[in-house]
């Protein structure tokens, strides 16, 4: 297992935010264990802590904005984008500000900032969401998708298509969270000139010039204009270079544009408070689709984690086939419950069951709307437990198993026919006296079906 990492020391920056126009100094400074990123805003009574988490979502009109408890956090997604590029789990973003400060309009100072003070490697194993199925989010109104697929690393791939003749379809990919440095940090933000126009008359970009945001011509500029942006960016004089961007900026790559939207879709990412494992497709991705997103992946890691629901790989040989199965217990079909034993220790077990429909109790059980019976799941989970006991004497095949007690018993989901059961049944307190005290779960299709705590005792058979 990875382990979790800080930093080193503490270290500030100052800047400017983008729409507030505002000087703000951000600390970064080392985190405890299982922190993640928190800000702090020390300019407010009691320097109030507002975590990095997509539940606080609440505008994403010109970049992502946190509120709590009526608390700001303005445009995080440049710095959270460097944290998780600089391999980053804890840290405590100090801010005397509502708005981070736009900088260049990139991650890049924010990751050479990180990389001077350095990481340090923590006690605590890093938390990783291995994403097992297909996972989406569609925003009908813009066509905007985001689809997130297993895959053996971190990955992202940005598709976008701005519509415009100056800046038409442009793709990026980010093989590996390793190359967001040298490959996506440096890419700065941008906007269309008629975008620029309706920010300045409603008085926001207080903090713009042509240094932290490529300006992308789409439309004739008129003297008027002209005058504004001039006047805006502090200029004597400002022209359209031959590529369709205001002058006094050059472009780091010919795919930018494309190559920042990803960007902002790590630093967006970052609000669901843990790493992933998958790989990313967004098409036309911005900050409401991703935060969207990072909503929806957030709820569905926190019910997983409420469930429990372990992952097994149910192809690879089992520890116990069916005839190792009936070396051990004594049942026999139609009343064995259990197919495969796929793990099996000192203090655990897991169990398999393929649910058919060729079940004798679907027979007489709702045969028009079949469902494995409850006490049925029981006895299969009490099977499962009875292969852990009985695998602890040398010669099982003089020993029965009885139920001693049945205690806190829940059945939460529907159990079909051709629905792969898998029973964990783990030790409570140890075997002792023959005597098992097993915590029980029943889960099938990622989902925690049963559950109950069982109590058992092996006893010998007297041979007559």
């Amino acid at each position: 297992m990875l382990k979790q990492t800080t930093l080193k020391s503490e270290i500030s920056l100052t800047g400017v935010g983008l729409h507030t126009g505002q000087e703000v100094t951000m600390t970064f400074k080392p985190a405890p264990v299982n922190n993640g990123f928190t800000f702090v805003r020390i300019d407010l009574e009691g320097a109030p802590i507002i975590e990095a988490d997509a539940n606080y979502v609440v505008n994403t009109q010109r970049g992502t904005n946190l509120e709590k408890l009526g608390v700001m956090i303005q445009t995080p997604e440049h710095v959270l984008a460097a944290l998780v590029g600089c391999d980053l789990d804890n840290v405590i973003i100090e801010l005397n500000s509502s708005e981070l400060p736009i900088m260049d309009g990139s991650s890049k100072y924010f990751v050479e900032a990180l990389e001077k003070v350095g990481t340090v490697e923590q006690e605590a194993d890093r938390k990783i969401y291995v994403v097992k199925d297909v996972i989406s989010y569609l925003d009908e109104t813009t066509g905007s998708e985001i689809t997130i697929i297993p895959s053996d690393s971190y990955s992202v791939t940005a598709m976008v298509d701005f519509g415009t003749k100056v800046l038409g379809t442009q793709n990026a990919n980010m093989k590996n969270i390793s190359d967001f440095k040298s490959e996506i940090s440096a890419c700065r933000t941008f906007s269309f000139l008629h975008e620029l126009e309706s920010l300045l008359n409603n008085g926001l970009i207080k903090g713009g010039d042509l240094n932290n945001a490529i300006v992308y011509v789409d439309k004739e500029i008129s003297t008027e204009t002209m005058t504004s942006l001039q006047k805006a960016f502090n200029k004597e004089s400002i022209s359209v270079t031959e590529n369709g961007i205001l002058d006094n900026l050059t472009l780091h790559f010919p795919n930018e544009a494309a190559r920042h939207k990803l960007l902002d879709i790590v630093g967006d990412l970052s609000l669901i408070g843990t790493r992933i494992q998958g790989k990313v497709i967004a098409n036309k991705p911005g900050h409401f689709v991703n935060t969207q997103f990072a909503k929806k992946l957030s709820k569905i890691i926190k019910l997983e984690e409420k469930n429990n629901i372990p992952v097994y790989d149910l192809h690879k040989e089992p520890v116990l086939d069916i005839h190792g199965i009936m070396d051990l217990l004594p049942h026999r079909p139609p009343f064995l419950l259990v197919d495969k034993i796929l793990e099996l220790s000192d203090s655990h077990v897991v169990g398999l069951k393929n649910v058919t429909m060729n079940e004798p109790f679907f027979v007489g059980h709702f045969p028009g709307a079949p469902v494995m019976p409850g006490v049925l799941q029981i006895e299969a989970m009490a099977q499962t437990g009875g292969i852990l006991i009985l695998s602890t004497v040398p010669d099982p095949e003089n020993y029965l198993t009885f139920f001693m007690k049945i205690d806190n018993v829940k059945f939460k989901q529907k159990v079909l026919p051709g629905d792969t059961l898998v029973f964990k049944c783990e030790l409570i307190t140890p075997i002792r006296r023959g005597i098992c005290h097993m915590q029980a779960y029943a889960y099938a299709n990622g989902k925690l079906v049963s559950e109950a705590e069982l109590m058992a005792q092996i006893v010998k058979v007297k041979n007559d």
